[in-house]
C-alpha cells in the first residue's frame, strides 16, 4: 500500500487531509513540525510527503534537501494558501514534485500524489 506523510500544523487540515487519503486507500502518517518527520521512520518505497509551505513561520522548502541527506528521499507535494509564481518557481527549484494551491482540488491531489508515487510525474496544480 501506498504511503503518504502529511506534515501540516492546523489540526483540522491535518485531519481532513488524513480522512481523505485513507478513503482513497492510502496508508497516512500526520507530522506537525519538520523535526517530527525527520525523527520518522520514513519508508521510501511507495511514499511521498504532503507538506505545508509555511507551517507557523516555518518554510518546509528545503524539505526535500533534508530528507535526501537523511536518506528518505521521498517526493515532495507542496501545498500553501500563498499564490504566485514566484512560490511556484521556488518550489520547482527546491526539487518539490508538485505544488497546489489552498483549498486544494481533492481528486487532482489524488491523482497527483497516485503520479508522483509511481514516478510518471510531477504534479502541479
Amino acid at each position: 500500500m501506498a504511503s503518504v506523510y502529511i506534515l501540516e500544523d492546523e489540526a483540522s487540515v491535518r485531519r481532513a487531509l488524513e480522512r481523505l487519503l485513507t478513503t482513497a486507500g492510502l496508508s497516512v502518517l500526520v507530522f506537525e513540525s519538520v523535526e517530527e518527520i525527520m525523527a520518522a521512520d520514513i519508508d521510501t518505497q511507495a511514499a511521498c510527503v504532503l507538506a505545508d509551505m509555511d507551517l507557523g513561520g516555518t518554510n518546509t522548502l528545503d524539505l526535500p534537501r533534508k530528507l535526501g541527506q537523511a536518506h528518505k528521499s521521498v517526493p515532495v507535494i507542496f501545498v500553501t494558501a500563498w499564490d504566485s509564481p514566484e512560490v511556484r518557481e521556488k518550489v520547482r527549484l527546491a526539487g518539490g514534485a508538485g505544488y497546489f494551491r489552498k483549498p486544494v482540488d481533492a481528486q487532482a491531489l489524488i491523482d497527483a500524489i497516485e503520479w508522483v508515487i509511481s514516478g510518471t510525474g510531477h504534479a502541479v496544480s
